[in-house]
């Protein structure tokens, strides 16, 4: 993958807007001057995944990650020099449109989204149908992970690029996405991605099962649960999906976080869970997730309480894993209230083993509780509690805990035990400086 960081100073040249303000203001037009060939859309391509993945405390990856944790307790700010992070952390008004967090969430994945509709655009410039089908589902999957990130943490979001852009509700947001990526995905099956497209295009990532697995993803977050079960039921546990690294393009939260003490870990070896929501003992998940092994001999460094995907340079990240596509389909089923169903779906999580010897008995990652199946209240909410202990654990710092948590109903700011400090963010300052349609910003 040592090809895509190069790639990004063609994306750079690409990006959308200068403005004479301090930052880029994504939502801003400007002319555009692209060669439409193939051989400037596969490496335009490749561009969507760098800026997405790489780049350290830039990368839409890690504001994700730092956002969905900070934001719920989940992880733990280790130096309050890290303001920005300390803010987040803080939450309530301390969170602010200034902050670099929310700046870098925003602006990075609204680039994203604009070059990936400037990919799309200019996709049917390729002569070969197969190059053609590969380039619309891999600007399709850039485009819906940067949707669908930005719809985790604000109210509104603008998905097109011009002078003012409208805002539009985040649930239609995510609508849009997935609408994107349905038609990918027949594209896809129709013609599936040519053999040029395939040597050219970084690899790592599983066209036609990560389509299915947003599609699934951001149905869910819509609240329709009739796509979610469908589209995360196409999706083939045994195939891996990811975002490949080295030690040029490095993994950006072992880079920054997981590789060192001095920014954030998790809160505590039980990801900062209490109550009903604890990790069952013996849920082998932990130590998958957490450093369990003995403190090193001084003078030896602590190490970083977080492992999971984020333990090397070159560690790759999963774009998704087995266990969220069977915890879609629980979810859906129990607040379709199917029970029995949601059950079934809820007991292929619980029970998966390290064995990868068949998608309902194994985890390709090694992510496996190893628990007994629920023998809990044959009730929706009851399902639902253990779904979400579930997701949190399964899912655990992945950027999914704010969306979760709000999703789930459970207590928000100002509420008695609240688990989170937001519900949504500010708009940062750099889109209310250069677009009026900006909306006023959420109370909390």
């Amino acid at each position: 993958m040592k090809k895509m960081f190069s790639l990004a100073a063609l994306l750079s040249v690409l990006t959308l807007g200068a403005c004479n303000k301090e930052y880029l203001n994504p939502s801003t037009a400007s002319q555009q001057q692209v060669d439409t060939s193939p051989d400037a859309l596969i490496p335009l391509a490749n561009g969507l995944q760098a800026r997405f993945t790489t780049g350290g405390f830039v990368s839409v990856l890690y504001n994700t990650v730092a956002a969905g944790g900070l934001s719920t307790g989940e992880l733990r700010v280790l130096n309050v020099g890290n303001v920005e992070e300390f803010n987040v952390s803080l939450g309530a008004n301390s969170l602010n449109n200034a902050n670099g967090i929310v700046r870098n969430l925003w602006t990075q994945a609204q680039l994203v989204r604009a070059n990936a509709d400037l990919v799309l655009q200019n996709a049917g410039n390729a002569p070969d149908a197969g190059t053609r089908s590969g380039i619309v589902a891999y600007a399709s999957i850039f485009r819906a992970l940067a949707l669908g990130t930005l719809a985790q943490y604000f109210e509104q979001i603008p998905v097109v690029t011009q002078a003012n852009a409208p805002f539009v509700d985040r649930v239609a947001v995510l609508r849009d996405a997935v609408a994107q990526l349905e038609t990918a995905a027949a594209q896809l099956a129709a013609t599936p991605a040519s053999a040029d497209f395939n040597a050219r295009i970084v690899p790592g990532l599983d066209l036609a099962n990560t389509l299915q697995a947003l599609i699934a993803r951001y149905s869910l977050m819509a609240g329709d649960y009739d796509k979610a079960l469908a589209a995360a039921g196409r999706v083939d546990l045994t195939r891996r999906s990811v975002f490949n690294f080295d030690d040029n393009t490095r993994n950006p939260l072992f880079e920054t976080s997981f590789g060192n003490r001095n920014v954030f870990e998790p809160t505590t070896a039980a990801l900062g869970l209490t109550g009903a929501l604890a990790p069952e003992a013996g849920d082998r998940r932990i130590p998958f997730y957490i450093r369990t092994g003995p403190p090193p001999a001084p003078p030896a460094a602590q190490p970083n309480l977080g492992s999971g995907f984020y333990t090397a340079n070159n560690a790759a990240i999963p774009v998704y894993v087995p266990g969220e596509m069977l915890l879609i389909r629980a979810e859906a089923y129990a607040r379709k209230n199917d029970l029995p169903s949601a059950v079934t779906e809820l007991n292929r999580v619980r029970t998966k083993s390290t064995l990868p010897v068949a998608p309902q008995l194994g985890d390709i990652y090694g992510i496996a509780a190893s628990l007994p199946p629920y023998a809990g209240p044959q009730t929706a909410d009851a399902i639902l509690l253990d779904i979400l202990r579930n997701r949190y654990v399964e899912l655990a710092y992945q950027g999914f805990r704010l969306e979760d948590s709000r999703r789930f109903g459970r207590p928000g700011p100002g509420m008695t035990g609240a688990e989170r400090n937001r519900n949504f963010y500010p708009y940062p300052r750099v889109e209310r400086e250069n677009n009026p349609a900006t909306p006023a910003d959420p109370a909390n």
